[in-house]
């Protein structure tokens, strides 16, 4: 008999074996009940079945990957959905495939008296099959165990915006109301801008997980001079920091549609890595020029330059220079989400964004937004 045959008149039996291992499997398996521990075995088992049984060249068993059998792909990926939600860890859940594996060859070699070379090729097949099915469960398992990490993120970044909201007022209302002394100035100083950084990289991680979570980066545009923009990130950037001292260059029509929360997301994180790696070493500059089609800001600053194997991963999430000092005043986030959040805004807007750093030049951030977004 065929393994595919042997599974399909023999699939209870096996399912009933799936369902004895899922019950040592605790302590998750100790809360679910018979159906909740069978899962969808069956219907991998059946589906593993049918795609045994479809002819198969050996340019297409080369190529077998995702989408070649569909009801396998589907059953595989909703268990290893549901086992990530009943408390089962990754090794565990890839158990239960290492066990059918095994049950199902133990009983069907006791049931053939003389091997043939057509049960090695169904040995082949069947293998093929679990290991797909795996590869589904693991991707689905891994897919829920991201999510699960991105919204504990969001409410962690949604939880400490109102004690560093306190901060900050509070700092703000003593400097108002209280007659601080020269020597308690520079520690009032000092709790202000830290609660502004703080802000800076929760803002920053709740869009991060805000992308992760959605499609794209919700934008509200309306008119705004890019100037006055660049002039307001600038002041506040370097509020604070006396020995800050970037220059600003405006040339031609720099007004559009854009919103304004998000440029200055965008600004804030510009100029705040070109001050963390420029500051130290000399100027930094920024040259923002208009056409009538679109607007182009270029942040430019001395140091040293971004290695030409790091450039193609700078806008990855959580990825930081290696020449990164977060002890500079300029740094604006240290959780490696900066030039990430650049990038989601200048796609949000349907601009682009470019980078070149040398010793002898610079570096050179280089974004072109159109004026309508």
């Amino acid at each position: 008999m065929g393994l595919s045959e042997f599974i399909v008149l023999n699939v209870d039996r096996i399912v009933d074996e799936w369902e004895q291992f899922a019950e040592t499997i605790t302590p998750a398996a100790e809360t679910m009940n018979s159906v909740a521990l069978r899962d969808h075995a069956r219907e991998i088992l059946l589906a593993a079945s049918r795609d045994m049984n479809t002819a198969q060249t050996a340019s297409e068993q080369q190529a077998k990957g995702p989408e070649t059998s569909p009801a396998l792909d589907e059953a595989a990926a909703s268990h290893g959905e549901l086992r990530h939600t009943v408390g089962f860890d990754l090794v565990q859940m890839t158990s239960e495939f290492r066990h059918l594996r095994a049950c199902v060859i133990r009983l069907w070699v006791a049931s053939i008296d003389a091997p043939a070379l057509s049960h090695m090729q169904d040995m082949i097949r069947f293998n093929e099959a679990i290991d797909q099915a795996l590869a589904e469960s693991t991707a689905a398992y891994a897919e829920q165990v991201n999510r699960s990490r991105d919204i504990f993120l969001a409410i962690l970044g949604h939880d400490l915006r109102a004690p560093l909201q306190a901060v900050s007022m509070s700092s703000e209302m003593l400097e108002r109301k209280t007659r601080l002394d020269p020597v308690a100035q520079p520690y009032l100083l000092a709790i202000k801008n830290g609660a502004r950084h703080m802000g800076a990289m929760v803002n920053d991680l709740l869009e991060f997980v805000r992308s992760r979570l959605g499609t794209s980066l919700p934008i509200e545009p309306r008119a705004m001079d890019l100037g006055q923009a660049c002039q307001a990130a600038l002041d506040e950037a370097c509020a604070g920091q006396p020995d800050c001292a970037p220059t600003l260059q405006v040339e031609g029509d720099v007004q559009g549609h854009w919103d304004p929360r998000r440029l200055g997301q965008l600004l804030q994180n510009l100029i705040g890595n070109a001050l963390q790696h420029g500051a130290r070493r000399g100027k930094v500059t920024l040259h923002l020029s208009g056409d009538s089609e679109a607007v182009t800001l270029r942040v430019h600053n001395v140091g040293m330059p971004i290695a030409e194997d790091a450039i193609g991963t700078l806008f990855d999430p959580l990825v930081r220079s290696p020449s990164e000092d977060l002890s500079q005043p300029g740094t604006s986030t240290s959780l490696g989400l900066g030039l990430f959040i650049i990038k989601e805004v200048v796609d949000a807007h349907g601009g682009r964004i470019d980078v070149t750093s040398t010793e002898a030049e610079g570096t050179t951030f280089t974004v072109v937004l159109p004026k309508n977004a």
